[in-house]
């Protein structure tokens, strides 16, 4: 169990300081990559390539071993249609980010900066977290 928490604590830094490097922990930046039709910053599409193009390259490698190093088995989902629910939640999360400039990851990296932005997303993301579980319960 210390592995594994060390690997993630160690992998989450590594995630928190790349999300820094790349400017994705600055909510301006993010949104003139989004503003497509005005102030667009394309610098933002380098971070994603290189995103893709890793995942591409290493992603059936990584899957042709029997299990992760520190787990039992790998955890991918099974689904495979797209439904309302997938749907809904990913625009909820695409309109989340176009008024925010953040997602998770880089809010808590922006919060781990100190970023004023991310100490009042960070907050109305766990509401949002807190609302889906009610209303799932229900």
């Amino acid at each position: 169990m210390k592995k594994f928490l060390l690997a993630a604590l160690l992998s989450g830094a590594l995630f928190g300081l790349g999300l820094a490097m790349s400017g994705m922990t600055d909510p301006r930046i993010v949104l003139g990559f989004l503003d497509v039709f005005g102030d667009f910053d394309p610098t933002l599409m380098f971070v994603l390539g290189g995103a893709v193009a890793t995942t591409t390259l290493l992603f059936r490698f990584v899957l042709r071993r029997g299990s992760p190093v520190l787990a039992d088995t790998f955890q991918l989902s099974n689904l495979k249609h797209v439904d309302r629910r997938l749907l809904g939640g990913a625009a909820l999360f695409g309109i989340g980010w176009g008024i925010a400039g953040y997602c998770p990851g880089p809010a808590l990296a922006g919060l781990g900066i100190g970023s004023i932005e991310a100490l009042w997303f960070i907050p109305a993301m766990l509401a949002g977290i807190l609302l889906h579980r009610l209303v799932n319960r229900a």
